[in-house]
């Protein structure tokens, strides 16, 4: 086939996996007319439709299904023979797609990003944030960032970040005159609240833990959203009480906007791990930046220990309170 058909070829390829014209055009950094115009021209020189497309879903054919089977052991191949070309450079070249949390992207991400590209020039870094749970593979990325309770069991993971973090809470000076402090996580279902909700509308229960014991509350208050810096100024207004990341509340606690409360409830929980499936041929910046992450963890620069992957507390119910 011609040259064009291998580009169509992928092209295909990345919309069936992602099943989404959308999806797959922000991840490959090209508009969704384009990749919808190459699977219309392989499907007109195949003469067989490959993708079954409506207002809400991109689903393969019985085709398309089959072609990508096909497809992709030779697409990998294909990408594995050019890499192989960067074996021989000083530095690897290439593309790195990571998704990650959004919290990750904006507290753990950052310096570690910035150093690994002032290092590797030749690698472009692309990083999609979000907070829904997707097949990062599927969906085109080469790696993905996750929590320990979200890795999946096939995966490899590598640490990355802070080994140990918190959630903490924290109230304005204010708020807390006008209110009291609370002492106890069940004393907080009496107070204003503000609450984080991800996008698929879910707004998680609030989890504390002291010797031993979890509990998980469900508080109410005037502000509910997804945007962790109207959260944080809400607090700061003196709106209520915010639970999250120690790290995101980090610079109000030290401007004093925000104060600590309950401490000593604040749950500690292991930190952040790249992960991606293990194959004989890594792409060539994927294998630099897991190198990398390891030469970081064998010269301290991330705090504390590494923690392997596993449930903590919180994924025990016996050992918790639901309010």
């Amino acid at each position: 086939m011609a040259d064009a058909d291998l580009a169509d070829l992928d092209a295909f390829a990345a919309v069936a996996r992602a099943r989404s014209f959308r999806g797959a055009a922000a991840v490959r950094g090209v508009s969704p007319s384009s990749l919808s115009e190459a699977v219309r021209r392989l499907e007109a020189r195949l003469g067989v439709r490959l993708l079954n497309r409506t207002t809400r879903s991109v689903t393969p054919t019985e085709a398309g299904a089959r072609l990508l089977e096909r497809l992709a052991p030779a697409l990998g191949e294909v990408a594995a023979a050019l890499d192989a070309i960067n074996s021989v450079r000083d530095s690897p070249t290439g593309t790195l797609r990571l998704n990650v949390p959004t919290i990750v992207a904006r507290l753990v991400l950052p310096p570690i990003a910035c150093a690994f590209l002032a290092r590797h020039p030749g690698v472009t870094l692309e990083v999609v944030a979000e907070d829904s749970f997707i097949d990062v593979l599927a969906a085109g990325f080469d790696a993905g960032v996750r929590y320990d309770e979200r890795l999946e069991q096939d995966m490899i993971a590598v640490p990355i970040g802070p080994r140990r973090q918190r959630y903490a809470a924290a109230a304005a000076p204010s708020y807390l005159a006008r209110h009291g402090t609370p002492a106890h996580p069940r004393d907080l279902l009496a107070h204003a609240c503000i609450r984080h909700r991800f996008p698929s509308g879910v707004a998680l229960p609030w989890e504390f833990e002291r010797d031993g014991e979890v509990v998980r509350i469900s508080p109410k208050g005037p502000l509910v959203a997804s945007n962790l810096d109207l959260e944080v100024a809400a607090a700061e207004a003196g709106l209520g009480v915010i639970a999250t990341f120690e790290a995101a509340l980090a610079p109000a606690l030290t401007r004093g906007t925000l104060v600590p409360v309950m401490a000593d409830w604040w749950q500690s929980f292991s930190g952040p791990f790249l992960y991606y499936a293990g194959r004989d041929h890594l792409p060539a910046p994927l294998r630099a930046f897991v190198a990398f992450l390891r030469e970081r963890a064998r010269s301290g620069a991330d705090e504390g220990p590494p923690v392997r992957p596993g449930r903590g507390a919180a994924a025990h119910p016996e050992s918790s309170s639901d309010l």
